[in-house]
């Protein structure tokens, strides 16, 4: 029977994950991603091969790990937004968990640039954006008017609200990071959603 991990081995193991995934974008963004080879990763982070393959399924996984953190990191805040909130009030006060993930400017804008400038990074994630919406959605759901169509549009609003937060994002490297990402956010809503 495999011995569940103490909280302290988890703690570890979350440590050593974001210091290879680190390891891993800051050569990404220096060599590219497809010049760059996992032994090259595991080299630099001083571990083995078999060590980062412990952490991380293959290349994508390594490059896109950040997203699975941030979706939950996210979805967290959601949780703890008043429950009478609205839904479109409470993601955006749970996007700002985006702001407080320890990284630079320069960094965000390399992971950034790397993510879209790469064909199969770029499917990635969007696979992970799906997942984010699986999170979102129920916690959204209750903010909405009783409707026997409310799951839909707990859904539709997470997907919006995400496509917007890419938009933002998207915007934000074109101007070279040199623009207020929730003002660029706020303009994506506003589009969809003009205010009442």
């Amino acid at each position: 029977m495999a011995q569940k991990p103490t909280p302290i081995r988890a703690q570890t193991r979350s440590v050593v994950r974001s210091l290879l995934a680190r390891t891993a974008i800051e050569l990404f963004a220096a060599k590219g991603y497809d010049d760059t080879t996992l032994d090259e990763v595991a080299a630099t982070a001083g571990v083995s091969r078999r060590t980062l393959f412990n952490y991380f399924r293959n290349k994508e996984d390594l490059a896109l790990s950040g997203l699975d953190e941030q979706g939950d990191l996210i979805a967290a805040r959601l949780a703890e937004r008043p429950a009478d909130e609205d839904a479109w009030a409470a993601l955006r006060a749970a996007f700002q968990v985006l702001e407080e993930i320890d990284t630079t400017a320069e960094g965000r804008l390399e992971f950034i640039t790397l993510l879209f400038g790469n064909d199969s990074l770029r499917a990635g994630h969007a696979e992970k954006q799906a997942r984010w919406q699986d999170l979102f959605a129920p916690q959204i759901e209750p903010r909405l008017p009783d409707s026997d169509r409310r799951s839909l549009q707990a859904r539709a609003i997470a997907a919006a609200a995400i496509s917007c937060m890419q938009a933002a994002n998207e915007e934000w490297v074109r101007l070279g990071g040199q623009a207020d990402m929730f003002d660029l956010y706020d303009t994506a809503v506003q589009a969809i959603r003009p205010p009442t």
